[in-house]
């Protein structure tokens, strides 16, 4: 039996794109925040590892499952987000909906349209959104939208910028094929050292779709009652506006798009410091209110 640890990546939170459990967020709520990221990584390892045969990564997410619902033998990842899950009296729907899309990416890998990749989005990115602000205990439907807003973006962000590299890898092209088509552009062309000028122009379309998406979850931070909970997505949402931006006019095959260490600060801070500066300009009786930290 493979020992789900050892298809790990080495890669952890501090080597995403955008902050997971940063300061910004109350040390009440990092411990259950962690607990999440650490099991969906161990099921992100596995579904994009290069060597393992589809039926193996299959398994191994069914595993991943079992140990979380109880239904199995445990697996570190699973047990501790289980145990973070009862503590906090929460529902496992979010990290199920996140395995559904694990296993999506092992099977599907290609995507027709942009609604076919929203949908992955529904459960590759937004549960993520959805589960910290169930830790915060936000108010759903005050936040989800927005939220579900900014995690599709992200997620598409990450897309683009590692375009190539998937279709190396693992023969997996998020980019939709109708977009690819009216741009003249083909999937071989993903395997290029340097993007073809149709690959190009798809790629800045699919980035100007998602500036789109960020314009609705500009609100977001202004929605949520958690003071640093809102610093941390105001810090999310303008590293998400310059990676966007960046992606309008850049070749991810040939050029760095990820932000450096100096980069990444600069902006996590100035979204952070406008959301708070926000907030206290908006005054506390037009915060919103909830009942409060799960």
């Amino acid at each position: 039996m493979i020992d789900i640890a050892a298809t790990g990546s080495g890669k952890g939170r501090r080597d995403e794109n955008f902050p997971v459990a940063s300061l910004f967020v109350a040390p009440r709520c990092r411990a259950p925040i962690v607990a999440f990221y650490n099991f969906v990584r161990a099921a992100d390892d596995i579904a994009d590892h290069a060597s393992l045969p589809a039926r193996e990564k299959l398994a191994l997410l069914d595993r991943l499952e079992a140990a979380l619902t109880g239904a199995g033998a445990d697996e570190g990842v699973a047990g501790a987000l289980r145990e973070a899950l009862a503590e906090r009296r929460l529902d496992p729907r979010h990290a199920l909906d996140l395995l559904t899309a694990f296993r999506r990416a092992v099977t599907q890998l290609r995507y027709r349209d942009w609604d076919e990749l929203i949908d992955y989005c529904r459960y590759s990115a937004m549960p993520v959104g959805r589960f910290v602000l169930d830790v915060h205990g936000e108010d759903q439907a005050r936040t989800w939208p927005a939220n579900d807003a900014l995690c599709a973006a992200l997620q598409i962000i990450n897309h683009l910028q590692d375009c190539g590299k998937d279709y190396r890898d693992l023969n997996r092209v998020y980019l939709p094929l109708d977009i690819l088509a009216a741009h003249g552009a083909s999937v071989e062309m993903l395997g290029e050292p340097k993007a073809p000028a149709p690959l190009a122009d798809a790629v800045h379309a699919m980035a100007r779709r998602t500036g789109e998406l960020l314009t609705r979850a500009a609100p977001f931070a202004d929605l949520i009652a958690d003071a640093r909970l809102a610093m941390e997505v105001g810090a999310i949402q303008r590293l998400a506006q310059a990676l966007t931006a960046r992606l309008q006019t850049a070749d991810p095959l040939s050029e760095p798009v990820h932000a450096g260490k100096a980069a990444f600060a600069l902006a996590a801070g100035c979204g952070a410091a406008a959301a708070l500066l926000r907030r206290i300009a908006a005054g506390p009786w037009r915060r919103p209110i909830v009942d409060g930290p799960r």
